[in-house]
């Protein structure tokens, strides 16, 4: 695994680390899950709509510990808002603890993902 030295076990909890990996997967996938709400929402809506995705943008964001480089993903009419890192946003408070206190009771790192 990239960035973990398996004799250190701090370096789990590093930014390269399975930590710092997991938190930027989650982060990206929650906001890919938002987006394809947000193009449901549209495509039921009573005119039609040809809004479809249209790639990512690069977007760094500060949590309690460390900085996450992120995809935020968009649409092509530029009318999704993502609710998890809201646009202009740089700081992500309390993003960390929240993943720890999953992993302490017990889910695999998987269902952490999935949530």
């Amino acid at each position: 695994m990239k960035g973990v030295n398996s004799s250190d076990p701090h370096s789990l909890f590093s930014d390269a680390g399975l930590f710092g990996q997991l938190k930027k997967a989650l982060v990206e996938r929650m906001l890919q899950a938002e987006l394809n709400h947000h193009l449901e929402q549209q495509r039921g809506a009573t005119t039609p709509s040809r809004n479809h995705k249209n790639g990512s943008s690069k977007k760094t964001v500060l949590t309690t510990e460390t900085r996450l480089a992120l995809d935020i993903p968009r649409d092509r009419d530029g009318s999704f808002e993502p609710q998890l890192i809201a646009k202009h946003q740089r700081r992500l408070p309390g993003f960390d603890d929240k993943v720890i206190s999953l992993y302490a009771r017990g889910l695999p790192v998987r269902e952490i993902q999935g949530t």
